[in-house]
């Protein structure tokens, strides 16, 4: 229609008066990253709404400076097939990325995110699209909020492999969905505005990105109560040296705690930490070769008494519906988790209705893609998990199989114990996440008991 067509191209003469000499703030430069924007591209997404984006991207963007040692960027688009605008390394100055951000067109279809995100990770990661080894790597989701597949697993497998993400959610979206998909804490990573509105976000996300994809910088991500995640830019090798890595309380340094760990890492998860305390931390490099000066952070946990046996976030329940019909199946409420070891831990859960023919414990370790299967009975209620590494995350998955076939999932992930000592019992509660199969998306947290 003549609205829709008019307006795109008043937007298109706003991009091209940045162009033309606006004033552009301060450059944001020391950065080093490949920083990719999953774009959604469908055909749920209007003309206008596409090109309000497309103006915000631009307009973000702008303070980085792009090229083979600075930040580079590209643009996926969301749609029946994911599809890659151009690689990182095409585009190496600002004035060529800005120009390839108003020549990208709509490509409309169906909004298959979870595809999407699956391609991703490939291309985040891959030597033909551009990407470089040992950069951080973030992503930024703009979403109108809906999709047509699956988006957790994937998007749980990219944070699991050090991608920082981003969500710039139009309004339409499921809040608790998207703050379990997006980076930790929601409330540095999440972002619910109005399309109209975008420009208000834009200085906020600049810095958060900026922080992400500092060179040289010891940074925290994936914070919650209990740990952190520390990620650096790898300065050492396997025959270099190695890493020792010390923190301990801002108020308290006399409980400093030192790890040793290998030059080739570049990430380390901090665990068994206090809820809402300052950790100082400072990774001193150990070399053989020349002298590294240490990198030093402050890292506040958040408040709360997430377990450290299990992670993750409280969601709301919601009905399950069955793709067909027929009764609907009573899923377990209270999952217990106790005598965590090294080398195992016990998983129960209840109830146990008699409709249950038998339940399917799955595990292995994150990240990686090797997986056990454990079989039992409908009228159990636990099991041993054993044989398993010690100071590990696992992905634990516990699976109802009914009578009528139906089959209901609940995951989760779990560490084993560095020591010997038996942590406290610790409750979960099932929360969200059905999809068409009627697999469950499990959630943890610790309650008192």
């Amino acid at each position: 229609s003549l609205g829709p067509v008019t307006f795109t191209v008043a937007v298109s003469e706003q991009l091209s008066s940045h162009c033309d000499g606006q004033a552009r703030g301060p450059s944001l430069s020391g950065s080093e990253g490949d920083l990719l924007f999953l774009l959604d591209s469908s055909g749920s997404v209007s003309n206008y709404e596409f090109s309000r984006v497309k103006e915000f991207i631009w307009d973000l963007i702008r303070p980085f400076t792009f090229g083979p040692n600075d930040v580079q960027t590209s643009i996926i688009h969301i749609s029946t097939t994911p599809t890659m605008e151009f690689p990182f390394d095409r585009y190496l100055s600002s004035g060529t990325v800005q120009q390839a951000i108003r020549d990208t067109q709509q490509l409309m279809g169906d909004t298959n995110t979870g595809k999407a995100l699956s391609y991703a990770k490939e291309k985040l990661f891959s030597n033909e699209a551009g990407a470089r080894p040992d950069v951080p790597k973030v992503m930024v989701w703009v979403t109108d909020g809906f999709s047509t597949d699956d988006i957790s697993e994937p998007m749980q497998l990219l944070k699991d492999m050090g991608v920082t993400v981003f969500i710039v959610s139009t309004g339409r979206g499921n809040y608790l969905e998207l703050s379990a998909a997006a980076s930790q804490p929601p409330e540095k990573h999440l972002h619910f505005v109005d399309v109209d509105d975008l420009p208000i976000i834009t200085k906020e996300l600049q810095d958060a990105i900026s922080d992400a994809v500092q060179a040289n910088r010891l940074r925290a991500v994936d914070i919650t109560s209990s740990s952190f995640r520390l990620m650096w830019p790898q300065v050492l090798s396997q025959e270099t040296g190695y890493y020792t890595l010390e923190y301990s309380p801002v108020d308290d340094p006399s409980r400093k705690r030192t790890k040793q760990v290998p030059g080739a890492h570049t990430t380390l998860v901090l665990s068994d930490l206090s809820p809402e305390t300052t950790y100082q931390v400072a990774l001193i490099p150990e070399s053989n070769v020349h002298y590294i000066p240490p990198q030093t952070t402050k890292v506040t946990t958040l408040a709360g008494k997430m377990c450290t046996t299990l992670s993750g976030f409280l969601l709301p329940a919601r009905q399950a519906h069955a793709a067909s019909p027929g009764p609907q199946e009573i899923s377990p409420a209270q999952v217990l988790i106790s005598k965590s070891k090294p080398h195992s831990f016990h998983v129960s859960w209840a109830p146990t209705p008699d409709s249950v023919t038998g339940y399917q414990i799955l595990y292995g370790p994150l990240p990686g893609n090797s997986v056990e299967l454990l079989e039992v009975d409908g009228s159990r209620n636990g099991t041993v998990v054993g044989n398993l590494v010690p100071n590990t995350t696992y992905l634990v998955t516990v699976t109802a199989v009914y009578k009528s076939g139906q089959e209901k999932s609940l995951s989760a992930k779990a560490c084993t114990q560095e020591g010997e000592s038996s942590p406290r019992p610790l409750k979960a509660v099932l929360v969200v996440g059905l999809t068409q199969k009627l697999k469950v998306c499990l959630r943890w947290i610790e309650q008192a008991t």
